[in-house]
């Protein structure tokens, strides 16, 4: 998939494979890497899944949640690859951990059973089928390679998240464990996320609707400050941080629900919240 963008080089990775290219100049400043905005934006999404991994394990919580942050380094490593070389197998690792995060954050909400082994059958269906969607989507996806199929299954699986979390909080049965006063911390948290997530989306969209107009302002204003009006940048850096503080919120809620709320609480350290144990 050739660059329209007039800026654009050749480089190392050689030509574009992937079936997305976006409204950075390809190898402008680097021969090595080709979008230099979009990779480095990645490192955000890796502070904040180590910073997050770290926190987990210092509070001893569940290994789900471990699981999950690994999945979101794999979404910041996958995107870093993918904008470095433009190449579809890149792709593919930017793309698809975004889809098996989304789904196991999906059966996180839905097991609401008490306590964190997976022996009993309904813990085990639900993984089979979690694991069962996966495989069906990565194989759908190498079938028909239409990034607008990944992106509104995505799509999908958030909003089905968010919905879940607020039938959690307002009408479910289990929602009698969470006291009022952590409900308002859990929908504060995933709140902050998904607006801040949506907002990132809105950038990315705004992004490839006036790419043509934002080349010729980035080139007026010269770089590096043309670097800020790198929309997909903006994706990266709000949907990370948005990925956050939903899956705080999740973590939050899923803790309630799961085992007893008077032994965690929110805390942040610096500017990030993170869940901590008061039972250590």
């Amino acid at each position: 998939m050739p660059s329209t963008n007039e800026l654009s080089r050749d480089g190392f990775f050689g030509p574009i494979t992937a079936s997305l290219d976006w409204c950075e100049a390809n190898y402008q400043f680097s021969y090595y890497i080709a979008e230099l905005a979009n990779t480095l934006s990645n490192l955000f999404t890796l502070y904040l899944a180590i910073r997050g991994a770290k926190k987990l394990r210092q509070e001893s919580l569940p290994g789900r949640f471990l699981v999950g942050c690994i999945g979101f380094a794999l979404i910041g490593a996958g995107s870093f690859a993918f904008h470095a070389s433009l190449l579809y197998e890149a792709q593919l690792a930017d793309e698809l951990p975004m889809i098996y995060v989304a789904s196991m954050s999906i059966w996180i909400l839905y097991d609401y059973q008490l306590g964190f082994d997976l022996s009993s059958i309904q813990t085990k269906s639900q993984v089979a089928f979690l694991v069962l969607f996966d495989a069906l989507f990565t194989w759908s996806y190498a079938v028909y390679r239409n990034p607008v199929y990944h992106q509104l299954v995505f799509a999908a699986l958030v909003i089905s998240c968010a919905i879940r979390i607020a039938y959690l909080l307002n009408w479910s049965p289990v929602r009698t464990r969470i006291p009022d006063s952590k409900k308002q911390v859990i929908a504060q948290m995933f709140t902050t996320g998904a607006v801040t997530f949506a907002s990132g989306f809105l950038v990315w969209n705004l992004d490839i609707i006036f790419c043509g107009t934002l080349t010729n302002w980035k080139r007026n204003l010269g770089w590096p400050a043309a670097f800020l009006l790198e929309g997909h940048s903006w994706w990266h850096l709000l949907t990370g941080l948005g990925t956050y503080y939903m899956f705080i919120g999740i973590q939050c809620n899923t803790l309630c629900i799961k085992d007893d709320h008077r032994k965690f609480t929110m805390a942040r350290r610096s500017w990030l919240p993170y869940v901590k144990r008061l039972d250590k």
